[in-house]
């Protein structure tokens, strides 16, 4: 289909075969929208008690997307509930935060919705690979048993395809407003936006978190645009991203032209919410 390129295209070993990784930052940084084609063994991936050895095609959205330090780019499913393929959903009701880096180093964070209670403490927990898998190559494991276990890994994918749709307009002032009147939609480039995520003593690596929007408001009198943003995932800015005990959350951002910001976050350990407001740099693009 017409709009999407193929900017990247890494083997098994995670190695580039096509493409470069400046070009996938490059569309990153002008707000494109992602989405990874990997291929996998149904036997290798799934059930691996299975006799199936069918061939996995398999393209995922990512809708939230991270330029770091203008060099390094990252995207995050925001919207994924587990499957169980060939059937339906998994067992518990969670949502599977995986993140993918350029290098194709990846990670998943789950916060589960089902309200279990947890009795787990956080921190580091013992790496594992799921049994018989061995293209599965486990990092780390954090905080197994709470509401919000996270680990990074990699699995030896065929292929790994990043496919971009680099058509967002960054636009301002009248511009901005006429776009929003057309009906265009709207994306919004956050500067900073996990700087609280640092730790004590650390200097926030820069970043620019992307994500598209909803619902929008323009006040005439005031000539103010404000919008509410899709579900964001934040994540400590690092290169590569990858996830760890108290580093993450999520939330909905609520956002306007004079650079007010206010984050909706949800604690993933308690499902609890709370506001916070801040000011920051904001690019707004429209399509």
């Amino acid at each position: 289909m017409a709009g999407w390129a193929c900017v990247l295209t890494l083997d098994q070993t995670r190695q580039p075969v096509q493409g470069s990784a400046e070009a996938l930052v490059a569309a990153i940084g002008n707000a494109a929208d992602l989405r990874i084609a990997t291929a996998f063994r149904h036997n290798e991936h799934i059930d691996t008690l299975s006799d199936s050895a069918e061939l996995i095609e398999e393209v995922a959205e990512f809708g939230v997307t991270y330029l770091v330090d203008n060099r390094w780019a990252a995207g995050i499913m925001s919207l994924r509930q587990p499957v169980e393929l060939p059937h339906g959903f998994g067992e518990r009701p969670s949502m599977s935060f995986f993140m993918y880096n350029q290098n194709g180093e990846q990670a998943i964070a789950r916060p589960y919705l089902d309200g279990q209670p947890t009795s787990g403490t956080r921190g580091p927990s013992t790496p594992a690979a799921p049994e018989n898998m061995p293209r599965y190559h486990a990092f780390d494991n954090w905080d197994a048993e709470t509401n919000a276990p996270s680990h990074n890994f990699t699995y030896d994918f065929d292929v790994f395809r990043y496919r971009v749709r680099d058509d967002w307009q960054q636009v301002q002032g009248e511009e901005l407003v006429e776009a929003f009147r057309g009906g265009c939609a709207l994306k919004i480039g956050v500067s900073g936006l996990c700087d609280d995520l640092a730790l004590d003593g650390e200097t926030p690596l820069p970043h620019e978190v992307f994500v598209q929007t909803g619902s929008a408001y323009y006040y005439t009198e005031q000539h103010l645009l404000m919008v509410g943003s899709h579900p964001v995932v934040r994540v400590r800015p690092a290169i590569p991203m990858r996830y760890a005990t108290g580093n993450w959350d999520f939330g909905w951002l609520f956002a306007r032209t004079d650079g007010h910001v206010v984050y909706r976050r949800c604690d993933p350990y308690t499902l609890r919410f709370a506001d916070r407001t801040f000011r920051r740099p904001v690019r707004w693009f429209a399509r």
